[in-house]
């Protein structure tokens, strides 16, 4: 529902709040008078672009996590969750409390109790102030983008992961891959692996904390941890004892030669990352709301990286150039290119349309 027919279900408790808010000039005895009022103030051009500059970084992360969340209702505890992961870097009592961050944006027009008997324990933002909301954030995201010229030289993998999925469940089927102790294939084998895809990485050497990217990445580096935790995920292949090897499915998949869309893959991404990067749907949407043209990726981080929570021993800015940045490139969504002034990226088509959730208009 849109904001006009959540004021209208509203009580005239809320709607004199929010009045009280924004300081509306209208009978508060009148709930029609209220709502037109509350319409036109919420509805001005210039209201949304105040709303975000004047909001701190923590009430900013609030909406963003409200804006991409794939619920359309929220209990209580789900907004105070919200509240409380946005709040990651406010000093202690900045904030005023997770239940009066809520409470200001019940009194703000954002947040209102659903209006049948099943519903109204629970909250709903409205659609229209969603969708205003993403484009004037959008906004506010790449005026500290800066643009870049074209690089003399760039790298794009296209598809390139997607084939290196049947390429590694070859490898698999062609040798009698063993595993050592920890359940890692042992590096000779991974070596191996490298030699048989298209886009070979450097082996981990000794020592570094690895965690929370998924159970591969202990063992392999990124782009092989993702081929080996999704060919686990869909069962192509199985650790018995300490062998490595292909099932039934994976041996269906290689006779078929068809390649595994990079959507799924994709999908299958965001998922395995949402412990480490919570928000990772919208950082990828914001990335490529700023990058339709070339711009630099220092830019980028001085944008989008106070939306992002430190994770261990990965600050900000590592999270989006080696965690989000890396592996959209593997994943055919970006291009990165090297200019004098540093590493500069580009959204693909592909990337593009991959990067918007499917419930967000275009």
């Amino acid at each position: 529902m849109n904001l006009a027919d959540m004021l209208t279900y509203a009580d005239i408790g809320q709607l004199t709040a929010i009045a009280g808010r924004y300081q509306c000039d209208c009978k508060r005895n009148s709930k029609h008078d209220l709502i037109q009022s509350i319409l036109i103030t919420l509805g001005s051009r210039d209201f949304m672009e105040t709303h975000i500059r004047d909001c701190t970084p923590e009430e900013l992360r609030f909406l963003n996590m409200l804006l991409f969340d794939e619920r359309s209702k929220f209990s209580l505890e789900d907004l105070l969750a919200a509240a409380r992961q946005a709040c990651f870097d406010a000093p202690a009592g900045k904030t005023g409390g997770y239940r009066e961050m809520v409470s200001r944006f019940k009194s703000g027009g954002w947040l209102f109790s659903g209006a049948s008997q099943q519903s109204r324990y629970l909250f709903q933002v409205p659609e229209d102030l969603k969708n205003r909301f993403r484009e004037r954030m959008g906004q506010h995201i790449k005026e500290h983008v800066v643009r870049s010229s074209e690089p003399a030289v760039y790298r794009g993998e296209g598809d390139l992961l997607a084939g290196d999925l049947l390429l590694f469940l070859r490898y698999v089927m062609d040798n009698e891959l063993e595993l050592n102790q920890e359940g890692a294939l042992y590096k000779r084998y991974q070596q191996g692996v490298m030699n048989a895809i298209q886009v070979p990485e450097p082996l981990l050497g000794k020592g570094g904390w690895r965690f929370g990217y998924g159970r591969a990445c202990e063992h392999y580096p990124p782009r092989m941890a993702l081929l080996y935790d999704y060919a686990r995920h869909r069962r192509y292949i199985s650790e018995e004892g300490y062998r490595l090897k292909l099932t039934s499915a994976g041996e269906t998949l290689l006779a078929e030669g068809k390649s595994e869309r990079l959507m799924q893959l994709f999908t299958f991404w965001l998922k395995l990352y949402k412990g480490a990067v919570p928000n990772l749907p919208s950082l990828v949407y914001w990335i490529s709301v700023s990058a339709e043209e070339w711009v630099s990726v220092s830019s980028l981080v001085e944008g989008l990286g106070w939306l992002i929570k430190p994770f261990y021993y990965d600050d900000a800015a590592s999270i989006l150039e080696q965690r989000i940045l890396r592996m959209m490139l593997h994943l055919g969504m970006i291009r990165l290119g090297e200019t004098p002034e540093g590493p500069v990226v580009q959204m693909t088509p592909w990337g593009t349309e991959a990067a918007t959730p499917k419930r967000l208009p275009k």
